[in-house]
């Protein structure tokens, strides 16, 4: 009989581990330091919801046992409506929960604002003095990713690498759509989009090969958008870096314009260089060097000669007389 039960026992939790087998719980053990508070804040958020939750859940099994009509010797009071104590602890007790929970996501919203430059590389380890982040540019094309890298002044398509304990500024944009850069192991997702800039810094603290890919469906080619993330040594990264050089050619404005048209499950590329300022023509959405970059044009509306002016009459002949001559248009 104790066999049975045993193997009663055993069957039962196995059903219940069996839809978890196939899991990968980097969420709540990342190896990147900001991915791990998250993953901890998670778990403490849930702990505290289930002091209420499992409480209530077991109650009201209770209840329905207890008070159920076959049960002749539960107590009957049909005109019972009010105990003090009932209800210092049907809403203290939630009160509790609901400030310690307002109190703990207001501190880790600040602490782990993604545009906050980083404090810490890991817990107890401060960032060492002098040592500046990684920068890393990144854009979301249709359907893949392009990194620059502007301190080495190289590109990749659809892989990324960076050294272990050394903080990393992602800035990140799109090429048309909105998208969503997420690497799991390193921090939360953010949102790619066109015209605009998003920050995201970051760490990771052991050396190893994570997935990244896009968390906001952007078209047919949505399923291809996804990317590999090298946590290296100093001495690897700056081997990657090397041979990023070695493979490639120019990233020049052509090739980009290239490159932003549709396609998908794109191979990983290297490229050994990139076009000067390529990233803020990306970004301001002037690679094609005949239109007007829109930072260009904020600054002429700004200044009361755009062409909204033009109803009033307000210097239309010339609205973007300020604009640098290679884009002027005739």
């Amino acid at each position: 009989m104790t066999t049975v039960k045993t193997s009663c026992r055993h069957w039962l939790l196995s059903s219940m581990l069996l839809p978890l087998a196939g899991c990968n719980p980097i969420l709540l053990n990342a190896p990147g330091d900001v991915a791990a508070q998250q993953g901890k804040l998670i778990v403490d958020s849930t702990f505290l919801m289930l002091l209420i939750i499992v409480p209530v859940i077991a109650l009201t099994l209770l209840f329905a046992w207890r008070y159920r009509a076959s049960n002749r010797e539960a107590i009957y009071k049909p005109d019972w409506d009010h105990s003090t104590q009932l209800e210092l602890i049907i809403w203290a007790a939630p009160l509790v929960i609901i400030i310690a929970l307002g109190a703990m996501t207001w501190i880790s919203t600040h602490t782990l604002d993604p545009y906050r430059p980083l404090d810490r590389i890991a817990a107890n380890k401060p960032v060492p003095e002098g040592v500046k982040p990684l920068v890393i540019e990144v854009v979301a094309l249709d359907w893949k990713w392009l990194f620059l890298y502007p301190e080495q002044n190289i590109a990749t398509i659809n892989e990324i690498a960076a050294p272990v304990d050394r903080p990393i500024q992602f800035k990140i944009t799109a090429s048309t759509v909105m998208n969503s850069f997420y690497i799991p192991a390193l921090a939360g997702q953010i949102y790619a989009m066109p015209g605009m800039e998003t920050q995201l810094h970051a760490v990771m603290n052991t050396a190893g090969d994570y997935e990244g890919f896009s968390a906001n469906y952007s078209g047919a080619g949505f399923s291809g958008m996804r990317f590999r993330f090298h946590g290296l040594s100093d001495a690897d990264f700056d081997a990657w870096v090397a041979k990023s050089r070695a493979d490639g050619n120019t990233l020049s404005r052509a090739d980009y314009l290239q490159l932003e048209q549709p396609s998908s499950n794109e191979a990983v590329k290297h490229y050994a260089s990139v076009a000067p300022d390529l990233y803020k023509a990306i970004l301001n959405r002037c690679v094609d060097t005949s239109k007007m970059c829109m930072n260009e044009m904020m600054a002429i509306d700004a200044g009361g000669k755009g062409p909204k002016h033009a109803e009033h009459g307000e210097g239309n002949e010339h609205a973007y007389d300020t604009a640098p001559p290679e884009h002027h248009h005739h």
